[in-house]
């Protein structure tokens, strides 16, 4: 920059000017006839001049004094080319227009004669030509960042006259592009807007959900949710392929209806058990643009051996009763039970039995534990055994279903060191909780709708309409409100306090471990004219849910494992690791490193931090996931020289989709905010001609309003304590 003028201005008025110039008059009299009346002393001299130097500054306050300077930009203008080469610029929609039938070009192929050289050269005169893409951080394609683009433009270029934008619209990340168009306006910027691409969506069929489960047992079938969107005109019927890395795959046909969706379920039996890669695929048809979308994958761990479980409570209750029928057919769980009677001189036996808790080496054994209505007394639960569940949980990935009763002993838990687990806040001055003539119902919330454990039915429509039918309950526990951090997945359809809804179904994680908290013990009512239909899907869902993080990635020094299980791009993914030493003790210290590369390539490097002081092995961090698909990672362990590799699988779309339509409203809204223009193919050497016609920029202005600076109040205070003091020193009036 170069400085080309500088000057004192006043923004006045007549008034300010008229009675400024009466004060400094009336001072200066005043100040005279003083000045007389003590024999025009040199002391008193010098304090009237202060007087009248104070006053005139006030006076010329009252006329807001600026010093103004003007800067000539020494850099030649410049206009921007930014064009747009994200991933949806790939869309194939772009016809041509012309006597003969074309076939479609990419966007990117349309404006391929855009970012050259000789389209901008007449203007290479009068103004510097910058070409640039764009796409989002990195330079990634996987997302588009307008403003980000806009605003590094302004930023780069101090003396940018406009900025050409090629790009069919549809940002998808960072600050919405008006914010950065605001600021251009300001700077008197222009943008000219030239859209590429179709305003509507081509033909598609699109794969937009595989909930397959995270665990499954060896030759036990395994539901395979899905849903499949069209824009097709027409109503598409398919097979549709799941096939597996193993080499099983299944054929599957499907009835898609026009321009709508359909929602359903497969049914697989997996016949070894392992860690494998489903995939589900819609063959593609000419009627498709693109078949980018017709494929998605989802993880699934397959077992062959038993989970094992152990069932905790006082009374032999409706809901124990149908828990541990429920489990006991399961031939994928091993069901031991640990029955208290209180007042009794003996626990509850028979095959499958505990005689006693298990000590701190056989609950290991356990997978899940149900504990019930069970609590800290003589006869039930000591203090070392809730020490030792505690433990297990935290530190060996073990699940917990907490399941109050009306009894109330569970509350007595609340003063011990599992009171941390508890994943919502109870209601100390209801330890019996409530009952009531009237059913309560289960409601879903946004969350419950999603999850895999709250799904009795294959879609999402069926499975609401399915829990708000469910036989009701007439007993729930006193609970507060759900503690910070967990998941609330049902609450009471009708009971509220100031918190609002009562939850009922509850999750969190504690150390490596889960929790889940069951709010009511009439869930097995829902075997009402279905039998065992949804109460047995429901238990059978916790149980493999809550325990297959023991064994989702294991190793010998190393096991790996994430909440939530089942990621979705966006989530905050809290990652555990359980780290050894190589005489297989759990480490208090160590260096773990997770490095993940995501899908496109980026590598995102982790850190973990080590747990509490009774945590000693666990080590945790946090990666949000940007992508959907499968993502590599490596934890490494400086410590005992481990290595441990899998794969992270992360559902979602894409945020940049190919076969979306243009986003023309964008386009239109960055150009009537900078006062630019719309550009279409045809009118581009009108483009070329208003580019050439910008007026020319004023200088850039810095102004410096003295009246309002720091420092000229600061003289005027000054100023006046001198003549304060001086007054005083010469005794004057």
């Amino acid at each position: 920059m170069t400085l080309t003028n500088s000057e004192l201005t006043f923004v006045w008025t007549p008034t300010t000017v008229i009675l400024g110039s009466l004060i400094v008059a009336t001072t200066l009299i005043l100040s005279f006839v003083i000045w007389k009346r003590n024999q025009f002393s040199a002391s008193q001299g010098l304090l009237e001049f202060l007087r009248c130097l104070i006053v005139t500054l006030v006076a010329l306050t009252l006329n807001q004094p600026e010093w103004r300077e003007s800067f000539e930009p020494e850099e030649p203008p410049v206009i921007v080319v930014l064009h747009d080469v994200s991933g949806s610029m790939e869309t194939r929609d772009v016809v041509e227009s012309g006597p003969l039938e074309k076939e479609p070009k990419t966007r990117n192929e349309s404006i391929s004669h855009l970012i050259e050289e000789s389209t901008w050269s007449a203007l290479g005169e009068e103004f510097d030509i910058a070409i640039q893409s764009f796409s989002s951080e990195g330079g990634v394609t996987d997302a588009t960042d307008i403003s980000s683009a806009l605003s590094d433009a302004a930023e780069q270029f101090p003396n940018l006259r406009s900025v050409v934008l090629i790009s069919d619209g549809d940002w998808n990340t960072g600050s919405p592009p008006s914010q950065a168009a605001t600021q251009l306006r300001i700077r008197k910027v222009p943008v000219y807007a030239f859209p590429v691409g179709s305003e509507t969506r081509l033909p598609d069929l699109e794969v937009t959900a595989f909930d397959a489960p995270t665990f499954g047992l060896a030759n036990k079938p395994v539901r395979l949710p899905f849903t499949i969107s069209s824009s097709l005109a027409q109503a598409h019927s398919t097979t549709i392929e799941i096939q597996s890395d193993s080499g099983e795959s299944i054929n599957y046909s499907v009835d898609i209806p026009a321009m709508g969706k359909i929602q359903d379920a497969i049914l697989w039996t997996p016949k070894s058990e392992g860690t494998f890669k489903l995939s589900l695929k819609i063959p593609p048809i000419p009627e498709e643009h693109s078949d980018a979308n017709n494929l998605m994958t989802a993880p699934i761990v397959i077992r062959r051996e038993k989970l094992k479980v152990l069932l905790i409570d006082s009374f032999p209750r409706w809901e124990y009763r149908f828990i541990r029928n429920a489990l006991e057919r399961d031939p994928g769980v091993e069901v031991s039970c640990l029955l208290f009677h209180p007042g009794s001189e003996s626990l509850g036996g028979g095959i499958g039995y505990l005689t006693e808790f298990p000590n701190k080496e056989t609950i290991s054994e356990f997978d899940v534990i149900f504990l019930g209505d069970a609590g800290i007394a003589p006869d039930q639960l000591s203090f070392e055994n809730v020490a030792s569940l505690k433990q297990h949980v935290s530190n060996q990935a073990a699940g917990l279903v907490l399941m109050p009763g009306f009894r109330g002993y569970q509350q007595t838990l609340l003063e011990t060191s599992l009171e941390p687990l508890f994943p919502v806040i109870m209601d100390t001055t209801q330890p019996r909780g409530w009952g009531s003539s009237i059913p309560g119902q289960f409601e879903l919330t946004d969350l419950g709708a999603r999850s895999l454990l709250t799904r009795l039915e294959d879609t999402e429509n069926a499975n609401a309409t399915l829990w708000a039918s469910l036989p009701g309950f007439q007993w729930f526990a006193g609970v507060s409100r759900a503690k910070a951090g967990a998941e609330v997945l049902a609450t009471h359809s009708s009971e509220t306090n100031q918190y609002g809804r009562i939850p009922l179904i509850i999750t969190k994680t504690f150390g490596t471990g889960k929790i889940l908290f069951m709010g009511t013990d009439g869930a097995w009512r829902w075997r009402k004219g279905v039998e065992d239909k949804y109460h047995y899907r429901f238990w059978g869902q916790v149980a493999r849910w809550m325990s297959y993080q023991r064994n989702m990635a294991s190793d010998e020094l190393m096991r790996l494992f994430y909440s939530p299980d089942r990621p979705k791009t966006g989530d905050t993914l809290n990652l555990n690791a359980n780290v050894m030493s190589i005489g297989g003790e759990p480490l208090k210290s160590a260096t773990i490193v997770v490095r993940i590369v995501s899908p496109s390539g980026k590598v995102n490097s982790i850190r973990l931090q080590s747990g509490s002081e009774d945590q000693w092995g666990l080590f945790t961090g946090i990666f949000e996931p940007k992508e959907p698909g499968e993502h590599l990672v490596n934890v490494t362990c400086s410590e005992n020289a481990g290595m441990l590799e899998t794969t992270l699988m992360v559902q979602g779309t894409d945020l940049e989709v190919v076969g979306n339509p243009a986003r023309m409203d964008v386009m239109e809204e960055l150009a009537r905010i900078t006062r630019g223009k719309m550009i279409r193919d045809a009118d581009l050497d009108l483009l070329r001609s208003n580019l050439s016609t910008l007026p020319e920029r004023a200088p850039l202005e810095k102004r410096l309003r003295l009246w309002a600076h720091p420092l000229w109040i600061t003289l005027l205070i000054m100023l006046m304590t001198i003549f304060w003091i001086g007054r005083k020193t010469v005794g004057s009036v």
